[in-house]
């Protein structure tokens, strides 16, 4: 197991840090987010159905949940290896694939994918949220969650040998559900075990990132070697935003270039618009170590901005950061 010791895993095997490149920490390249389809207001149903054409577009973008085929990033592998390129071109190196049980991961996808593009890919172990859980997973103890997913680290996912190299994004609600919160504990098992980086999707709660580190350090885990995503639909105030800080873990801001008017899993928020002044905030703060910059793609209109625009504002603000050393992994002796 040593030779695994600080190298990063990806879909095709050990890859040496210097090799990963430019990293993107929370993407989705292939899955299935159908079982969260929103049902469009009375009279707009027909909008629901359909290929995504210009003429629905703003529509969609407005209510991306109520659009069925926006929910199915699987059916767009073409298009996602050409963003791949595009994102290769740009100068990026490194995809980390957050896609775990419950949204229909692919591994052999994800292996295919970084063959054709050249693109480092990191799948992700785990579970996804609450209302995804099979009922054997409901079921499972914290052991038997714990072996699944050190299993998908070193042995392989989903029937193949393709092994994932982090452990997430693993799925919280609010409140959390006593399945999620043993999945939690399994979660932070598995890195006690062998080590490996843990992402977490937060409940839609500024306290949920608060309950989920306090869970996860309990169970044995290292904040450090944790990523909090979403965080710019979850905590807003800044005061909050530093007091969390203070935990140790990475703080993710991946929602850029959405900026949905209409949020339909939390409609009595407006989501963000000025994550730079926010990540100006935190860098002022002295957190410019602390802090992990995506752009979250999980449906299929949200394609077109993972190319070199985004790729050079990276590059700009945070090119001083200790995010690429995240995705190591230590020795697992």
């Amino acid at each position: 197991m040593s030779s695994l010791s600080g190298k990063a895993q990806t879909v095709l095997g050990l890859v040496e840090p210097e090799q990963l490149g430019c990293t993107l920490t929370h993407e989705h390249l292939s899955m299935d987010y159908s079982s969260f389809f929103c049902p469009p207001s009375p009279g707009q149903e027909p909008l629901s159905e359909g290929p995504i054409k210009m003429k629905n577009l703003f529509w969609i973008k407005q209510n991306p949940y109520s659009h069925k085929d926006n929910l199915l990033l699987c059916q767009e592998i073409d298009a996602v290896r050409e963003e791949l390129l595009h994102f290769k071109a740009a100068g990026g190196g490194t995809i980390v694939e957050n896609t775990t049980t419950g949204i229909r991961r692919d591994m052999k996808t994800l292996k295919k994918l970084a063959e054709e593009t050249g693109v480092h890919i990191i799948a992700g172990a785990g579970f996804y949220v609450d209302s995804t859980h099979s009922s054997q997973t409901q079921a499972m103890t914290v052991e038997q969650l714990t072996d699944i997913i050190v299993d998908e680290i070193l042995h392989g996912a989903d029937g193949t040998d393709i092994r994932c190299g982090v452990v997430g994004e693993i799925g919280c609600s609010w409140p959390m559900t006593a399945s999620e919160r043993r999945v939690l504990q399994a979660t932070a098992h598995a890195q006690a075990q062998i080590g490996c980086p843990i992402i977490i999707h937060p409940g839609r709660h500024s306290d949920a990132p608060f309950q989920i580190v306090r869970i996860l350090q309990e169970a044995g885990a290292d904040a450090s070697k944790t990523v909090m995503s979403h965080l710019d639909r979850s905590i807003f105030d800044t005061k909050k935003l530093l007091e969390f800080a203070k935990l140790g873990c990475y703080l993710e801001y991946d929602l850029f270039g959405t900026e949905f008017i209409h949020y339909q899993f939390q409609p009595d928020i407006d989501m963000p618009s000025d994550n730079d002044r926010i990540a100006r905030y935190l860098l002022q703060c002295g957190l410019s170590n602390s802090i992990a910059i995506d752009k979250l793609i999980l449906l299929v209109y949200i394609l077109k901005s993972i190319t070199e625009q985004f790729y050079l504002q990276f590059k700009i603000v945070f090119s001083h950061t200790k995010i690429m050393d995240f995705f190591l992994l230590p020795s697992l002796l």
